[in-house]
């Protein structure tokens, strides 16, 4: 199943595709139906594109930037374009123009794929800008209304002249590629931009490798046959990358594309996953339509389900915990109700592997407690990205598991956790302070604060950066506090903020159905634009502050909220694309309004 001593990702990955031929490597929904790309085609593939890239003048370590939303065209794009030498830099389909140009121009680019004909529109204008990039691949023909310096070719053409002219076929590109090294810069990834501009994070083959050879590991408790990933976070970002594509290649396993996020439950049923990794955010979502599913069917389908997830809660803190008469109960409710919510998520499911983001507890028991297991982890685009995930043998829920095996973690005096091993990056691109700043003696500093427990599982406390300070010193962790605001039925963003004040205040967003109901009952009319200002709804939502400011020490309540306008979204540059508030964003478009609590 598994060669750690694989030099790069592309032996990798043609070594597989040559043990596992016919068999079925990437699936997709193409015109209502569920498409299967096997392995040999999809090396094929990566042959004759690596080829035309070739051709189109690609050198080693040029770089080529994927635009392009989840599906089987951005794995073989990113195989490609490392196996004709370059580099890949995957960008987000949500960048703005002047996002994209920053990449285009940062990153010095000398091609770009791009995936549809909506997303050429916004791309081209800022390839045509760039003064590095000479070409772009159009997955489909793009509609422009100017003319550009950049040669446009069309996908389907670019595969079949490259056949046509005799392209390396597999064979060839094995030979093509026997020299790469693990050390060879494999894709540059720019970080979300959380907290400032984003930066250019180089990613080695050996890192690549050795998150997948450590997170391999982990999956192995569950043991590893005929696995299949659904892959719904953007490509884009390190953690679905390296989890959500290279690890499925280095298990032998198939990766389904999920539609959309409102496809997503048919997805799971259609696609029936194994594995998925996931952000935060979107276990949030899944619990919140689970429970608002079962509160429809009321009556004793709801009695029954609360029962299910009171036993299950039991259980999972305490297994010794249950009276005989629990046992029992808890075996018929097994049946009756937790395997008819897990066949809602395909039936298949071995783990939920969370990451990105800190996962609220109360969050991952309500997975437990139906008998899902969530695997918590914790990393960062500079860590390739994975550096600690739960084991399946021991899962500790307030924490992020122990380290990936030869990976060393250390806590520096103020708190800081630092991390060295081959899976730490080569630096930022272009950006030698940044990269001095924060790789010191070889260890890398990652911004955030943490503690290694007695069995030697990390607990993330927060962001260096956004531990919130207060006027007479005292410091609180912003993200504990809105975790929990946002599980509140009436909630489903929120930001607190108290910098140099004596207090917190907050920001924060009604959830949309729950404010569709409560303006109905209440005989209110218009959106949630119209509504932020209303008393009433502000009386609402302060019931749900209060309940949550009961269950936090004094620093941490939350004295004083407003109402925002809008949501937070990835469109409005308030939220990063795997669903994190933009902090420095919405603290300066709401400065006034912040400040006004005061």
């Amino acid at each position: 199943m598994v060669d750690q001593d694989w030099p790069s990702v592309i032996h990798m990955f043609l070594a597989q595709a040559e043990r596992l031929g016919g068999k079925p490597f990437l699936l997709a929904k193409r015109d209502g139906a569920l498409t299967r790309m096997s392995w040999s085609e999809a090396a094929e593939q990566v042959a004759t594109l690596a080829a035309a890239l070739k051709g189109l003048g690609v050198e080693p370590g040029d770089r080529v930037v994927i635009i392009s939303e989840n599906r089987p065209e951005w794995c073989i794009a990113d195989l490609a374009i490392m196996a004709a030498g370059g580099i890949s830099v995957p960008a987000y389909t949500s960048n703005t123009e002047r996002d994209h140009s920053h990449i285009l121009e940062h990153s010095g680019a000398r091609g770009a794929i791009i995936s549809t004909a909506a997303l050429a529109r916004k791309v081209l204008p800022a390839a045509h800008q760039s003064d590095a990039l000479e070409f772009a691949i159009a997955m489909e023909a793009p509609k422009l209304s100017q003319s550009l310096n950049v040669d446009i070719h069309l996908w389907d053409d670019v595969m079949a002249g490259s056949k046509n002219d005799g392209g390396d076929d597999v064979a060839a590109l094995r030979e093509s590629t026997r020299h790469f090294a693990p050390d060879d810069v494999a894709c540059i990834i720019y970080t979300s931009g959380t907290g400032g501009a984003p930066k250019g994070v180089m990613l080695h083959h050996g890192g690549l490798l050795h998150n997948c050879a450590g997170a391999s590991e982990v999956l192995a408790e569950l043991g590893i046959d005929n696995e299949r990933f659904l892959s719904i976070i953007p490509l884009s970002h390190a953690y679905e990358h390296t989890a959500g594509q290279f690890l499925p290649i280095y298990l032998g396993a198939s990766i389904a594309y999920a539609e959309s996020l409102d496809r997503l439950g048919a997805n799971f049923k259609e696609m029936r996953p194994s594995v998925m990794v996931i952000a935060p955010r979107l276990f949030e979502v899944l619990r919140t339509k689970i429970l608002r599913a079962v509160e429809k069917q009321g009556g004793m389908k709801l009695k029954l389900f609360n029962r299910a997830m009171e036993l299950g809660r039991k259980r999972f803190e305490d297994p010794g915990s249950l009276s005989l008469r629990e046992r029992a109960e808890d075996i018929l409710l097994e049946r009756i109700v937790r395997v008819k919510v897990r066949g809602q998520l395909g039936g298949r499911l071995k783990a939920l592997v969370s990451g990105g983001a800190a996962l609220n507890p109360d969050v991952g028991l309500f997975y437990a407690a139906l008998g899902i297991r969530l695997l918590q982890g914790y990393g960062q685009t500079e860590s390739s990205p994975v550096i600690a995930v739960n084991r399946p043998s021991q899962i500790k829920i307030d924490t992020v598991g122990p380290p990936l095996r030869n990976t060393e973690v250390r806590i520096a005096e103020d708190g800081e956790i630092l991390v060295r091993g081959a899976l730490v990056m080569k630096g930022y691109w272009r950006d030698e302070e940044a990269t001095a700043a924060a790789l010191k003696d070889g260890w890398l500093h990652t911004g955030d604060i943490g503690i290694l427990d007695e069995d030697g599982h990390l607990k993330i406390t927060d962001r260096k950066k956004d531990i919130i300070v207060f006027d007479k010193g005292d410091n609180v962790s912003p993200q504990r506090i809105e975790g929990m605001l946002t599980l509140e039925p009436e909630l489903a963003q929120a930001m607190v903020y108290g910098d140099q004040h004596p207090h917190l205040v907050g920001l924060l967003v009604p959830d949309a159905e729950w404010l569709a109901g409560w303006a109905r009952k209440k005989g209110k009319e218009g959106g949630l634009e119209a509504l932020a200002g209303d008393a009433d709804l502000k009386a609402a939502m302060d019931e749900a502050v209060t309940r949550v400011n009961k269950r936090l020490s004094n620093l941490e309540r939350v004295r004083r909220f407003a109402i925002a306008p809008e949501a937070f979204t990835i469109e409005n540059a308030q939220m990063t694309p795997t669903l994190k508030i933009r902090r420095h964003i919405i603290s300066a478009v709401y400065k006034d309004v912040i400040e006004g609590l005061y």
